[in-house]
C-alpha cells in the first residue's frame, strides 16, 4: 500500500482492522465457550466468554494497528514551489515549571528557527498559567534573560494569566482570541517539547500548501530518559511508535490525531471550530474538558478541515515520566479525560469516525476491568459449575468421561499471548531486514531490547494495571484528579517512597492470591504472572526509577545527539552555571517592575 499513511484511502484499513479484530475476538470466545461447555455449560461459562471476547478484541485492535503500519512507507506529501508567506506563532504554555529549563529549550528552538533563514515569520508565545508567585517571578527575570541572549525583542513574548480557567486549552484559547488574528498558523507545544526550525518551517509549507488542512500533528520522539523505566519507554516510543502510528493514520484518515502538542494548527479554522464547552455538572464528568486535544481533532473534522498525522517529520521532540509514579499521575489525568468524553460521544455533527475515537479512548481505561471480571469469574466458576454427569444415557452402563478441553485453553492463552508481542517482533524482523536497525546500534542489539522491554512490560503490566483500575473507580465515584503539576525533578525512588504509593496494591495482590488459593486452587499457578508482581510492586518500583547502566534501549537520539537537543543542553548548562553562582537573583521576592 504505496504512498504516506495520512494520504491513502481510509475506508479499506478500517475495513480490514474492524474485521480482523472481530474475527480475533469471535475465535476467543468459541473457543472458551468450548471449554466451559466440556463440564456444562452454565452462566458463569458464558460471562466469561463474553469477557475474553471483548478483552481479545481489543487486544487484537492494537496489534492488527502495528501490523497495518508495516504495510506502508511514509513519504512526504509533494508540495508546489513558492516560497513560505505564512505567520506563524510558537506557543509555549506552562505550568509551575522550571523556568531556566523551559526558556532554554525555546532559545535553542528560536535559534533553530533563525539559522533557517526564514526565522523573521516565527514568534514565540510563552503563556503562563504558573499559579505559584516564586515560580512567576523567575519567569519574569529569565524571560528577560532569554530576550536579552537572543536578541529577541519583538519576536520572542511572555505574559501570565490571572485566572487559569480552562488549563491548557484556555490558555491556548485565550491566545487565540486576543492575539490570533495576528498569524496564519500556531505551533501548539508542551513545556517540555523541544523542535528542529527546519521541522518547524517544514509544518508551515504544509499547512500552507493544504488550504483545508486544520491541522498537522507530528510523533513525538521521547528523549533523555535516564532510568530504567524511562530507558524502556523512551525505546518502546521510538521503535514500535512510528509503525504503529502510520497504521493509525492509514485509519484515521482525514479525521487524524492531535495529542495536544508538537502540532501546527491553521489559526482561523482553529478560532472559528474549536470553542470548547463547559459541560453540565462538576468534575470529573462536568466542568472543563480535560482532553481537549481528542475534542477539538473532532470539531475541527466536523467543520470540514483534514486533521492529519505526518509520521515523516523528524525532529519533534518531548520528554516523558521517568518512573512509573509519575507516569501513573499523568496517567490518572488522562483517565478521567478519556472517560469525561462519554458525554460528548452523541454530540451533534461529529464525523462517525470522531465518534471511535472517543470510544477507543474510553476502552483504553475501562478494557482493564473486562480482564479483572474475567479473572474473577474464573475463581468463582467452579462454585457455579454443575456437578459432572457421568450417565448421561439413561441405559447405558460405562461412564462418560468429560471430553479434556485443556489444551483449548491453552491454545487461547498463547493466542492471547501472541496478539502482545507479535507485533513488536514484526516491527524488529522487518527494521532488521530494511536497515532501520541500524540506528538502533544494530539488529542483535534492537532484538535484545524488544525482548527486554516484554519482559519488563509484562512485569510491570499488572502494577499500571492496578493503577488504571484505581482511577476508573475513582473518576466512576465521582472523584476529580485535578491537574497536578508534572514532576520533571528527581526521578529515584526509596523503597519508603516506593511502598508509600503502592502499599496498597501489595495488600491487593495478597487478597487476590489467598482468594484463589481458597476458591479455586488449580488456578493460583495460572494468577501468578499478574499476582507476583503485585506483591513485589514496591521492589519493581524502586529499581525501575534507578538510572540504567545497561547497553539496552539504544534510540538513534542517543547515538547522535540532533543538534536542537545539543544546543538547548548546552544553553542550560550555561543558565544553570549563572544560577549558581552566589548572589544570582533568580529567586527571592517579585521584581517590582514585573507585572502578573
Amino acid at each position: 500500500m504505496p504512498g504516506p499513511a495520512g494520504h491513502v484511502g481510509a475506508s479499506l484499513p478500517r475495513a480490514v482492522a474492524v474485521t480482523l479484530s472481530l474475527v480475533a475476538g469471535a475465535g476467543a470466545f468459541m473457543l472458551f465457550l468450548q471449554f466451559g461447555m466440556s463440564d456444562g455449560l452454565d452462566a458463569i461459562d458464558i460471562a466469561r466468554s463474553v469477557l475474553i471476547f471483548i478483552s481479545t478484541w481489543w487486544l487484537a485492535w492494537g496489534a492488527v494497528q502495528g501490523l497495518m503500519g508495516l504495510t506502508t512507507q511514509a513519504e512526504p506529501p509533494a508540495l508546489p514551489e513558492g516560497p513560505l508567506t505564512a505567520k506563524v506563532a510558537v506557543l509555549v504554555p506552562v505550568y509551575n515549571e522550571d523556568p531556566v529549563t523551559t526558556f532554554s529549550r525555546v532559545a535553542a528552538m528560536d535559534e533553530s528557527l533563525q539559522a533557517t533563514g526564514l526565522g523573521h515569520l516565527f514568534h514565540i508565545a510563552i503563556l503562563s498559567d504558573s499559579r505559584n508567585e516564586a515560580i512567576a517571578a523567575r519567569e519574569r527575570l529569565w524571560f528577560l534573560r532569554l530576550v536579552g541572549d537572543r536578541a529577541a525583542e519583538g519576536r520572542i513574548f511572555y505574559r501570565r494569566r490571572t485566572d487559569n480557567r480552562g488549563k491548557k486549552a484556555g490558555n491556548v484559547e485565550d491566545f487565540i482570541q486576543k492575539s490570533g488574528g495576528a498569524y496564519d498558523f500556531a505551533l501548539i507545544l508542551d513545556a517540555d517539547s523541544l523542535m528542529e526550525g527546519a521541522t518547524i518551517v517544514e509544518m508551515a509549507r504544509r499547512m500552507q500548501a493544504t488550504p483545508d488542512l486544520g491541522l498537522l500533528q507530528t510523533l513525538p520522539v521521547v528523549t533523555r530518559a535516564g532510568t530504567r523505566f524511562g530507558r524502556a519507554m523512551q525505546f518502546s516510543a521510538a521503535f514500535h511508535s512510528p509503525v504503529f502510528a502510520r497504521g493509525l493514520a492509514m485509519m484515521q484518515g482525514r479525521t487524524g490525531p492531535f495529542w495536544g502538542h508538537n502540532a501546527m494548527v491553521r489559526v482561523h479554522a482553529f478560532a472559528e471550530s474549536c470553542g470548547l464547552p463547559e459541560l453540565r455538572g462538576k468534575p470529573p464528568f462536568g466542568g472543563h474538558v480535560m482532553s481537549h486535544d481528542y475534542v477539538e481533532a473532532a470539531l475541527l473534522a466536523r467543520a470540514g478541515w483534514r486533521v492529519r498525522l505526518d509520521d515523516d517529520l523528524a525532529g519533534s521532540y518531548e520528554e516523558g515520566p521517568e518512573n512509573i509514579v509519575d507516569h501513573a499521575k499523568r496517567d490518572r489525568r488522562w483517565c478521567q479525560g478519556n472517560l469525561q468524553h462519554s458525554r460528548l460521544l452523541l454530540a451533534p455533527g461529529l464525523k462517525p469516525w470522531s465518534r471511535f475515537v472517543f470510544f477507543q479512548g474510553i476502552m483504553a481505561y475501562i478494557s482493564p476491568l473486562f480482564w479483572i471480571g474475567f479473572m474473577v469469574a474464573s475463581v468463582l466458576a467452579p462454585h457455579f459449575a454443575p456437578p459432572p454427569d457421568y450417565f448421561p444415557e439413561p441405559y447405558w452402563p460405562f461412564p462418560i468421561f468429560p471430553q479434556a478441553e485443556t489444551s483449548k485453553a491453552i491454545g487461547l492463552a498463547i493466542g492471547v499471548f501472541g496478539l502482545l508481542i507479535l507485533p513488536k517482533f514484526a516491527i524488529a524482523l522487518h527494521a532488521s531486514m530494511s536497515g532501520r536497525a541500524r540506528s538502533f546500534g544494530g539488529a542483535a542489539r534492537v532484538f535484545a531490547s524488544v525482548f527486554a522491554e516484554l519482559l519488563f512490560s509484562s512485569l510491570t503490566a499488572p502494577v499500571l494495571l492496578a493503577w488504571q483500575t484505581r482511577s476508573v473507580f475513582q473518576v466512576f465515584l465521582g472523584r476529580d484528579g485535578g491537574w497536578p503539576t508534572n514532576n520533571r525533578g528527581a526521578a529515584t525512588l526509596s523503597l519508603g517512597d516506593a511502598w508509600a504509593a503502592s502499599h496498597w496494591i501489595v495488600m491487593t495482590g495478597a487478597v487476590a492470591l489467598a482468594g484463589t488459593w481458597a476458591m479455586a486452587p488449580g488456578l493460583v499457578v495460572w494468577m501468578l504472572p499478574v499476582i507476583l508482581p503485585m506483591l513485589v510492586a514496591p521492589l519493581l518500583l524502586s529499581w525501575s526509577s534507578r538510572p540504567s547502566r545497561s547497553g539496552l534501549f539504544v534510540t538513534p537520539t542517543d547515538l547522535a545527539e540532533p543538534p536542537v537537543m545539543r544546543r538547548q543542553r548546552e544553553i542550560l548548562a550555561i543558565w544553570e552555571g549563572e544560577a549558581a553562582l552566589p548572589g544570582a537573583p533568580l529567586v527571592g521576592t517579585e521584581p517590582s517592575h514585573a507585572s502578573a
